[in-house]
Order: C-alpha cells, then structure tokens, then sequence
C-alpha cells in the first residue's frame, strides 16, 4: 500500500475509472476524471470525494474502480473496490494528510466522503522495465 500511496502523490493528478449505466439494458459506460487526493489510514490507501457527484454515486453502485497517474517516466495501473468509511476519523486523516482541501471540506461538513481500496491490484510500469506487481 505505501508504495503505490507515495507513487499517487509523487503524481499529483492521477485518473479514476468508474462505470456507469446509461439507460436500462445498456452497456455500462466507463467515466474517467482527475483526482488529487490521497491518504495511508490504518495500512489503506483513501480517496476523497464529495458525496453531490456522480463519482461518488457511481461508486456506490458497483464498487470496482481503477486508477492510473504517471511520474518519472513510470506509471501506477491500480485496480480494486471502493469501500466507503463514515468514520469521523478517516476524514479526519484525509484533511491532515491534505491541508489543501480545507478550503472545500471539512470533517463534519456531510458532503466529504473518504473511500479506502479494498482487494487493490498495483502495478509500476515504464517503457524500459518489467511492470512490478503487487496486491494489498
């Protein structure tokens, strides 16, 4: 978990992948967008989001997300499930460990939604070596 945590902020922007339903009997429908955020909290790797956006719907809806950044000429491919964690404590470590987001949150604001990866896949890529794999 720490390696792929310090690969995401050595990232700064990174992608998540979420999948949503457009209409009833049609194919899912991936979304991606840029998140910034992360957080180590009890050996899990968190992210934050805000529970009005449709991230954060769709991740309750079925859990499976991916994530991809790229820093030094390498880049992180992490897959997993996104579990939600209501714990005052766990928003708490988020906004400690990002004092940029108090300007948009705080603990007890009942829009931040901390979600840490649960089952998570990692792998370190680059053009020149073998991809480095781990899960967590």
């Amino acid at each position: 978990m720490e390696k792929a945590l310090k690969f995401l902020k050595d990232c700064g922007v990174f992608y998540l992948a979420t999948v949503e339903d457009d209409q009833a009997g049609a194919a899912p429908s991936p979304r991606v967008r840029p998140f910034g955020a992360v957080c180590g909290f009890e050996g899990r790797l968190y992210i934050i989001t805000n529970n009005q956006k449709k991230v954060f719907d769709q991740m309750q809806k079925n859990q499976k997300v991916e994530i991809s950044g790229m820093a030094g000429g390498k880049w992180i491919r992490l897959s997993g499930e996104a579990v939600r964690d209501t714990r005052r404590e766990a928003r708490v470590a988020m906004l400690e460990a990002n004092p940029s987001l108090g300007g948009m949150y705080n603990a007890d604001d009942g829009v931040m939604e901390v979600l840490y990866l649960k089952n998570a896949e990692a792998s370190i890529c680059s053009f020149t070596d073998a991809p480095e794999t781990w899960t967590f």
